[in-house]
């Protein structure tokens, strides 16, 4: 099985894209509205950020999780005993940045947040009516006037052969927020499972958006869209040698967004990031 990328201007996107979420809690966009030079300009600009002194100038805040994160504090996927092999920082529009990134990164987050709330129109359109009826609001409404939306800037630095034995760019996880939107990155490596076990790659070229679900979703729908597990894995040969950049976008609902009888989204955030060790 692959994942067959959707072409957002088909007359049938919107079905094909949630057909293959349902699927596989993955779905690929092509000739999506997302400007590609805003895309690659930051990547080139956050190279240039990690590979400087001046990111540690911008460490982040315990309490409000804004900032840089070095390698040593990197994320132990749940699970693994390995910490990943990344750096990352977290854009918060309200948060801590580089002046000289801040109006790009705006943007960027602007666009995304923009066609996040149309793929989630496009979820609840094509949600069972048994499903959708569980739904405490429309979802789109969800991530309205949200400061939890959170922008990671990843970098997967260059593997120098040294690096703990059965460590991973990115473990096996699964994401805690409704849905993440993210660029294909400049570099391949992102596989998901599939329900059989099997791990199949996802299709990295780029221009590609791949939008996949997360936990609060598969919590909001009942299980009818699963929260995948996926991972970043260690290139072969020559790709060793090359950064790898990422731009996932976190989509969350404002803390008091009722996603079950169990949980509101501020509740959930809460256990999962305590259950990882961030807070």
């Amino acid at each position: 099985m692959t994942l067959e990328a959707v072409d957002y201007r088909s007359p049938n996107a919107a079905q094909d894209f949630v057909k293959s979420l349902r699927e596989t809690g993955f779905g690929v966009l092509k000739n999506h509205p997302i400007r590609q030079q805003l895309v690659s300009d930051i990547y080139r600009n956050w190279q240039d950020f990690f590979n400087s002194a001046e990111k540690h100038t911008y460490r982040y805040n315990v309490g409000t999780q804004d900032g840089y994160f070095p390698p040593d504090v990197s994320e132990t996927a749940k699970g693994h005993s390995k910490k990943d092999i990344k750096e990352y920082f977290h854009y918060y529009p309200w948060g801590q940045c580089p002046l000289q990134h801040k109006d790009q990164l705006t943007q960027y987050y602007e666009e995304a947040n923009t066609l996040a709330e149309e793929l989630l129109g496009w979820i609840e359109q094509y949600s069972p009516e048994e499903v959708a009826s569980h739904y405490s609001q429309p979802l789109s409404g969800m991530i309205e006037n949200s400061d939890q939306t959170l922008l990671r800037v990843l970098h997967y630095p260059p593997l120098q052969g040294d690096e703990e034995l059965g460590a991973i760019r990115a473990g096996a996880h699964e994401d805690i927020n409704l849905i993440t939107i993210l660029p294909a990155a400049n570099e391949p490596g992102l596989q998901v499972k599939l329900k059989d076990g099997r791990w199949i790659d996802v299709p990295c070229d780029f221009g590609n958006l791949i939008v996949n679900i997360g936990d609060m979703l598969q919590e909001a729908s009942g299980g009818y869209f699963p929260s995948t597990s996926h991972r970043v894995i260690n290139p072969e040969g020559t790709d060793k040698t090359k950064s790898r950049i990422s731009l996932p976008l976190f989509l969350h609902p404002r803390p008091d967004v009722v996603l079950s009888d169990r949980h509101t989204a501020g509740s959930y955030l809460h256990e999962r990031l305590t259950e990882l060790g961030v807070i």
